[in-house]
């Protein structure tokens, strides 16, 4: 058993409170290294496959590579999520990133407020549009993105100097922000740096302010990064990943 189990009660308000937590050694080394291996061998091309000297990037992951469910399910990751979440979530989306040693970019302050879908289709409250990576993206009702969580699993040790991600507590209670809003929030208000250690998760709500520097060390930054909801879509609309933790199984819709 692990020992987040005697401690749901803290993470659950402080994940409420905070927006995020991290919790260490959800993998053990074994297990990590397994989930290396696969990535290390999979080989891969088409819209779902990037690679530059900055990123490595695998969208539909859990699609593209398939192998990893098997490793990725286990008994302990299934229990945060119920503990934490909920008996009635789903995966929703799935990316694997790596920051390569030395990567020069940085990502600035942001919200994540897009959803992946199957198509297009008018719904009120659903806007704006976006047609990223040859796939439907678009704004849910803010009342949806509150319900959405994101576990961002490392592959590796990270921390300041290699991408580890900055956020603002409590920022995610503030709803969807205005340009204004966010520059004012982040002048204001005091940020974290969520190191998180191999083989750890960091769990965080998608509306909390976040951001990323540059690297400045020569260690990757591989993260499987997971988003978890309970609600179906309206209107014949579908997520476009559709993952079962419960049944090991990925399906694109």
């Amino acid at each position: 058993m692990h020992a987040f189990l005697a401690q749901v009660s803290t993470y659950k308000e402080k994940l409420t409170n905070d927006g995020f937590l991290v919790i260490e050694d959800i993998y053990q080394p074994q297990e990590v290294e397994q989930l290396i291996n696969y990535l290390e061998t999979s080989t891969g091309e088409g819209p779902n496959f990037r690679k530059t000297d900055d990123l490595f990037a695998i969208r539909n992951f859990l699609h593209e590579v398939p192998h990893v469910n098997s490793l990725l399910w286990t008994d302990t990751l299934r229990q945060v999520i119920e503990q934490l979440f909920g008996p009635d979530y789903f995966c929703i989306k799935s990316i694997f990133f790596d920051k390569p040693p030395l990567s020069n970019w940085m990502v600035a302050w942001h919200q994540d407020l897009m959803i992946s879908v199957d198509k297009r289709k008018e719904i009120a409250g659903f806007s704006p549009w976006i047609n990223k990576h040859e796939a439907f993206n678009v704004q849910p009702p803010v009342q949806m993105l509150e319900n959405i969580y994101t576990i961002r699993l490392h592959l590796d040790d990270c921390d300041e100097t290699n991408g580890a991600l900055k956020v603002i507590a409590g920022s995610h209670t503030t709803g969807v922000l205005s340009s204004e809003q966010l520059l004012h929030q982040t002048k204001k208000q005091k940020e974290d740096v969520c190191c998180v250690k191999k083989g750890g998760i960091m769990i965080m709500k998608p509306l909390l302010l976040h951001s990323s520097s540059k690297s400045t060390s020569s260690r990757n930054r591989r993260v499987i990064h997971l988003e978890f909801a309970n609600q179906q879509l309206p209107d014949d609309l579908n997520w476009k990943e559709y993952i079962n933790q419960q049944n090991n199984y990925s399906t694109v819709l």
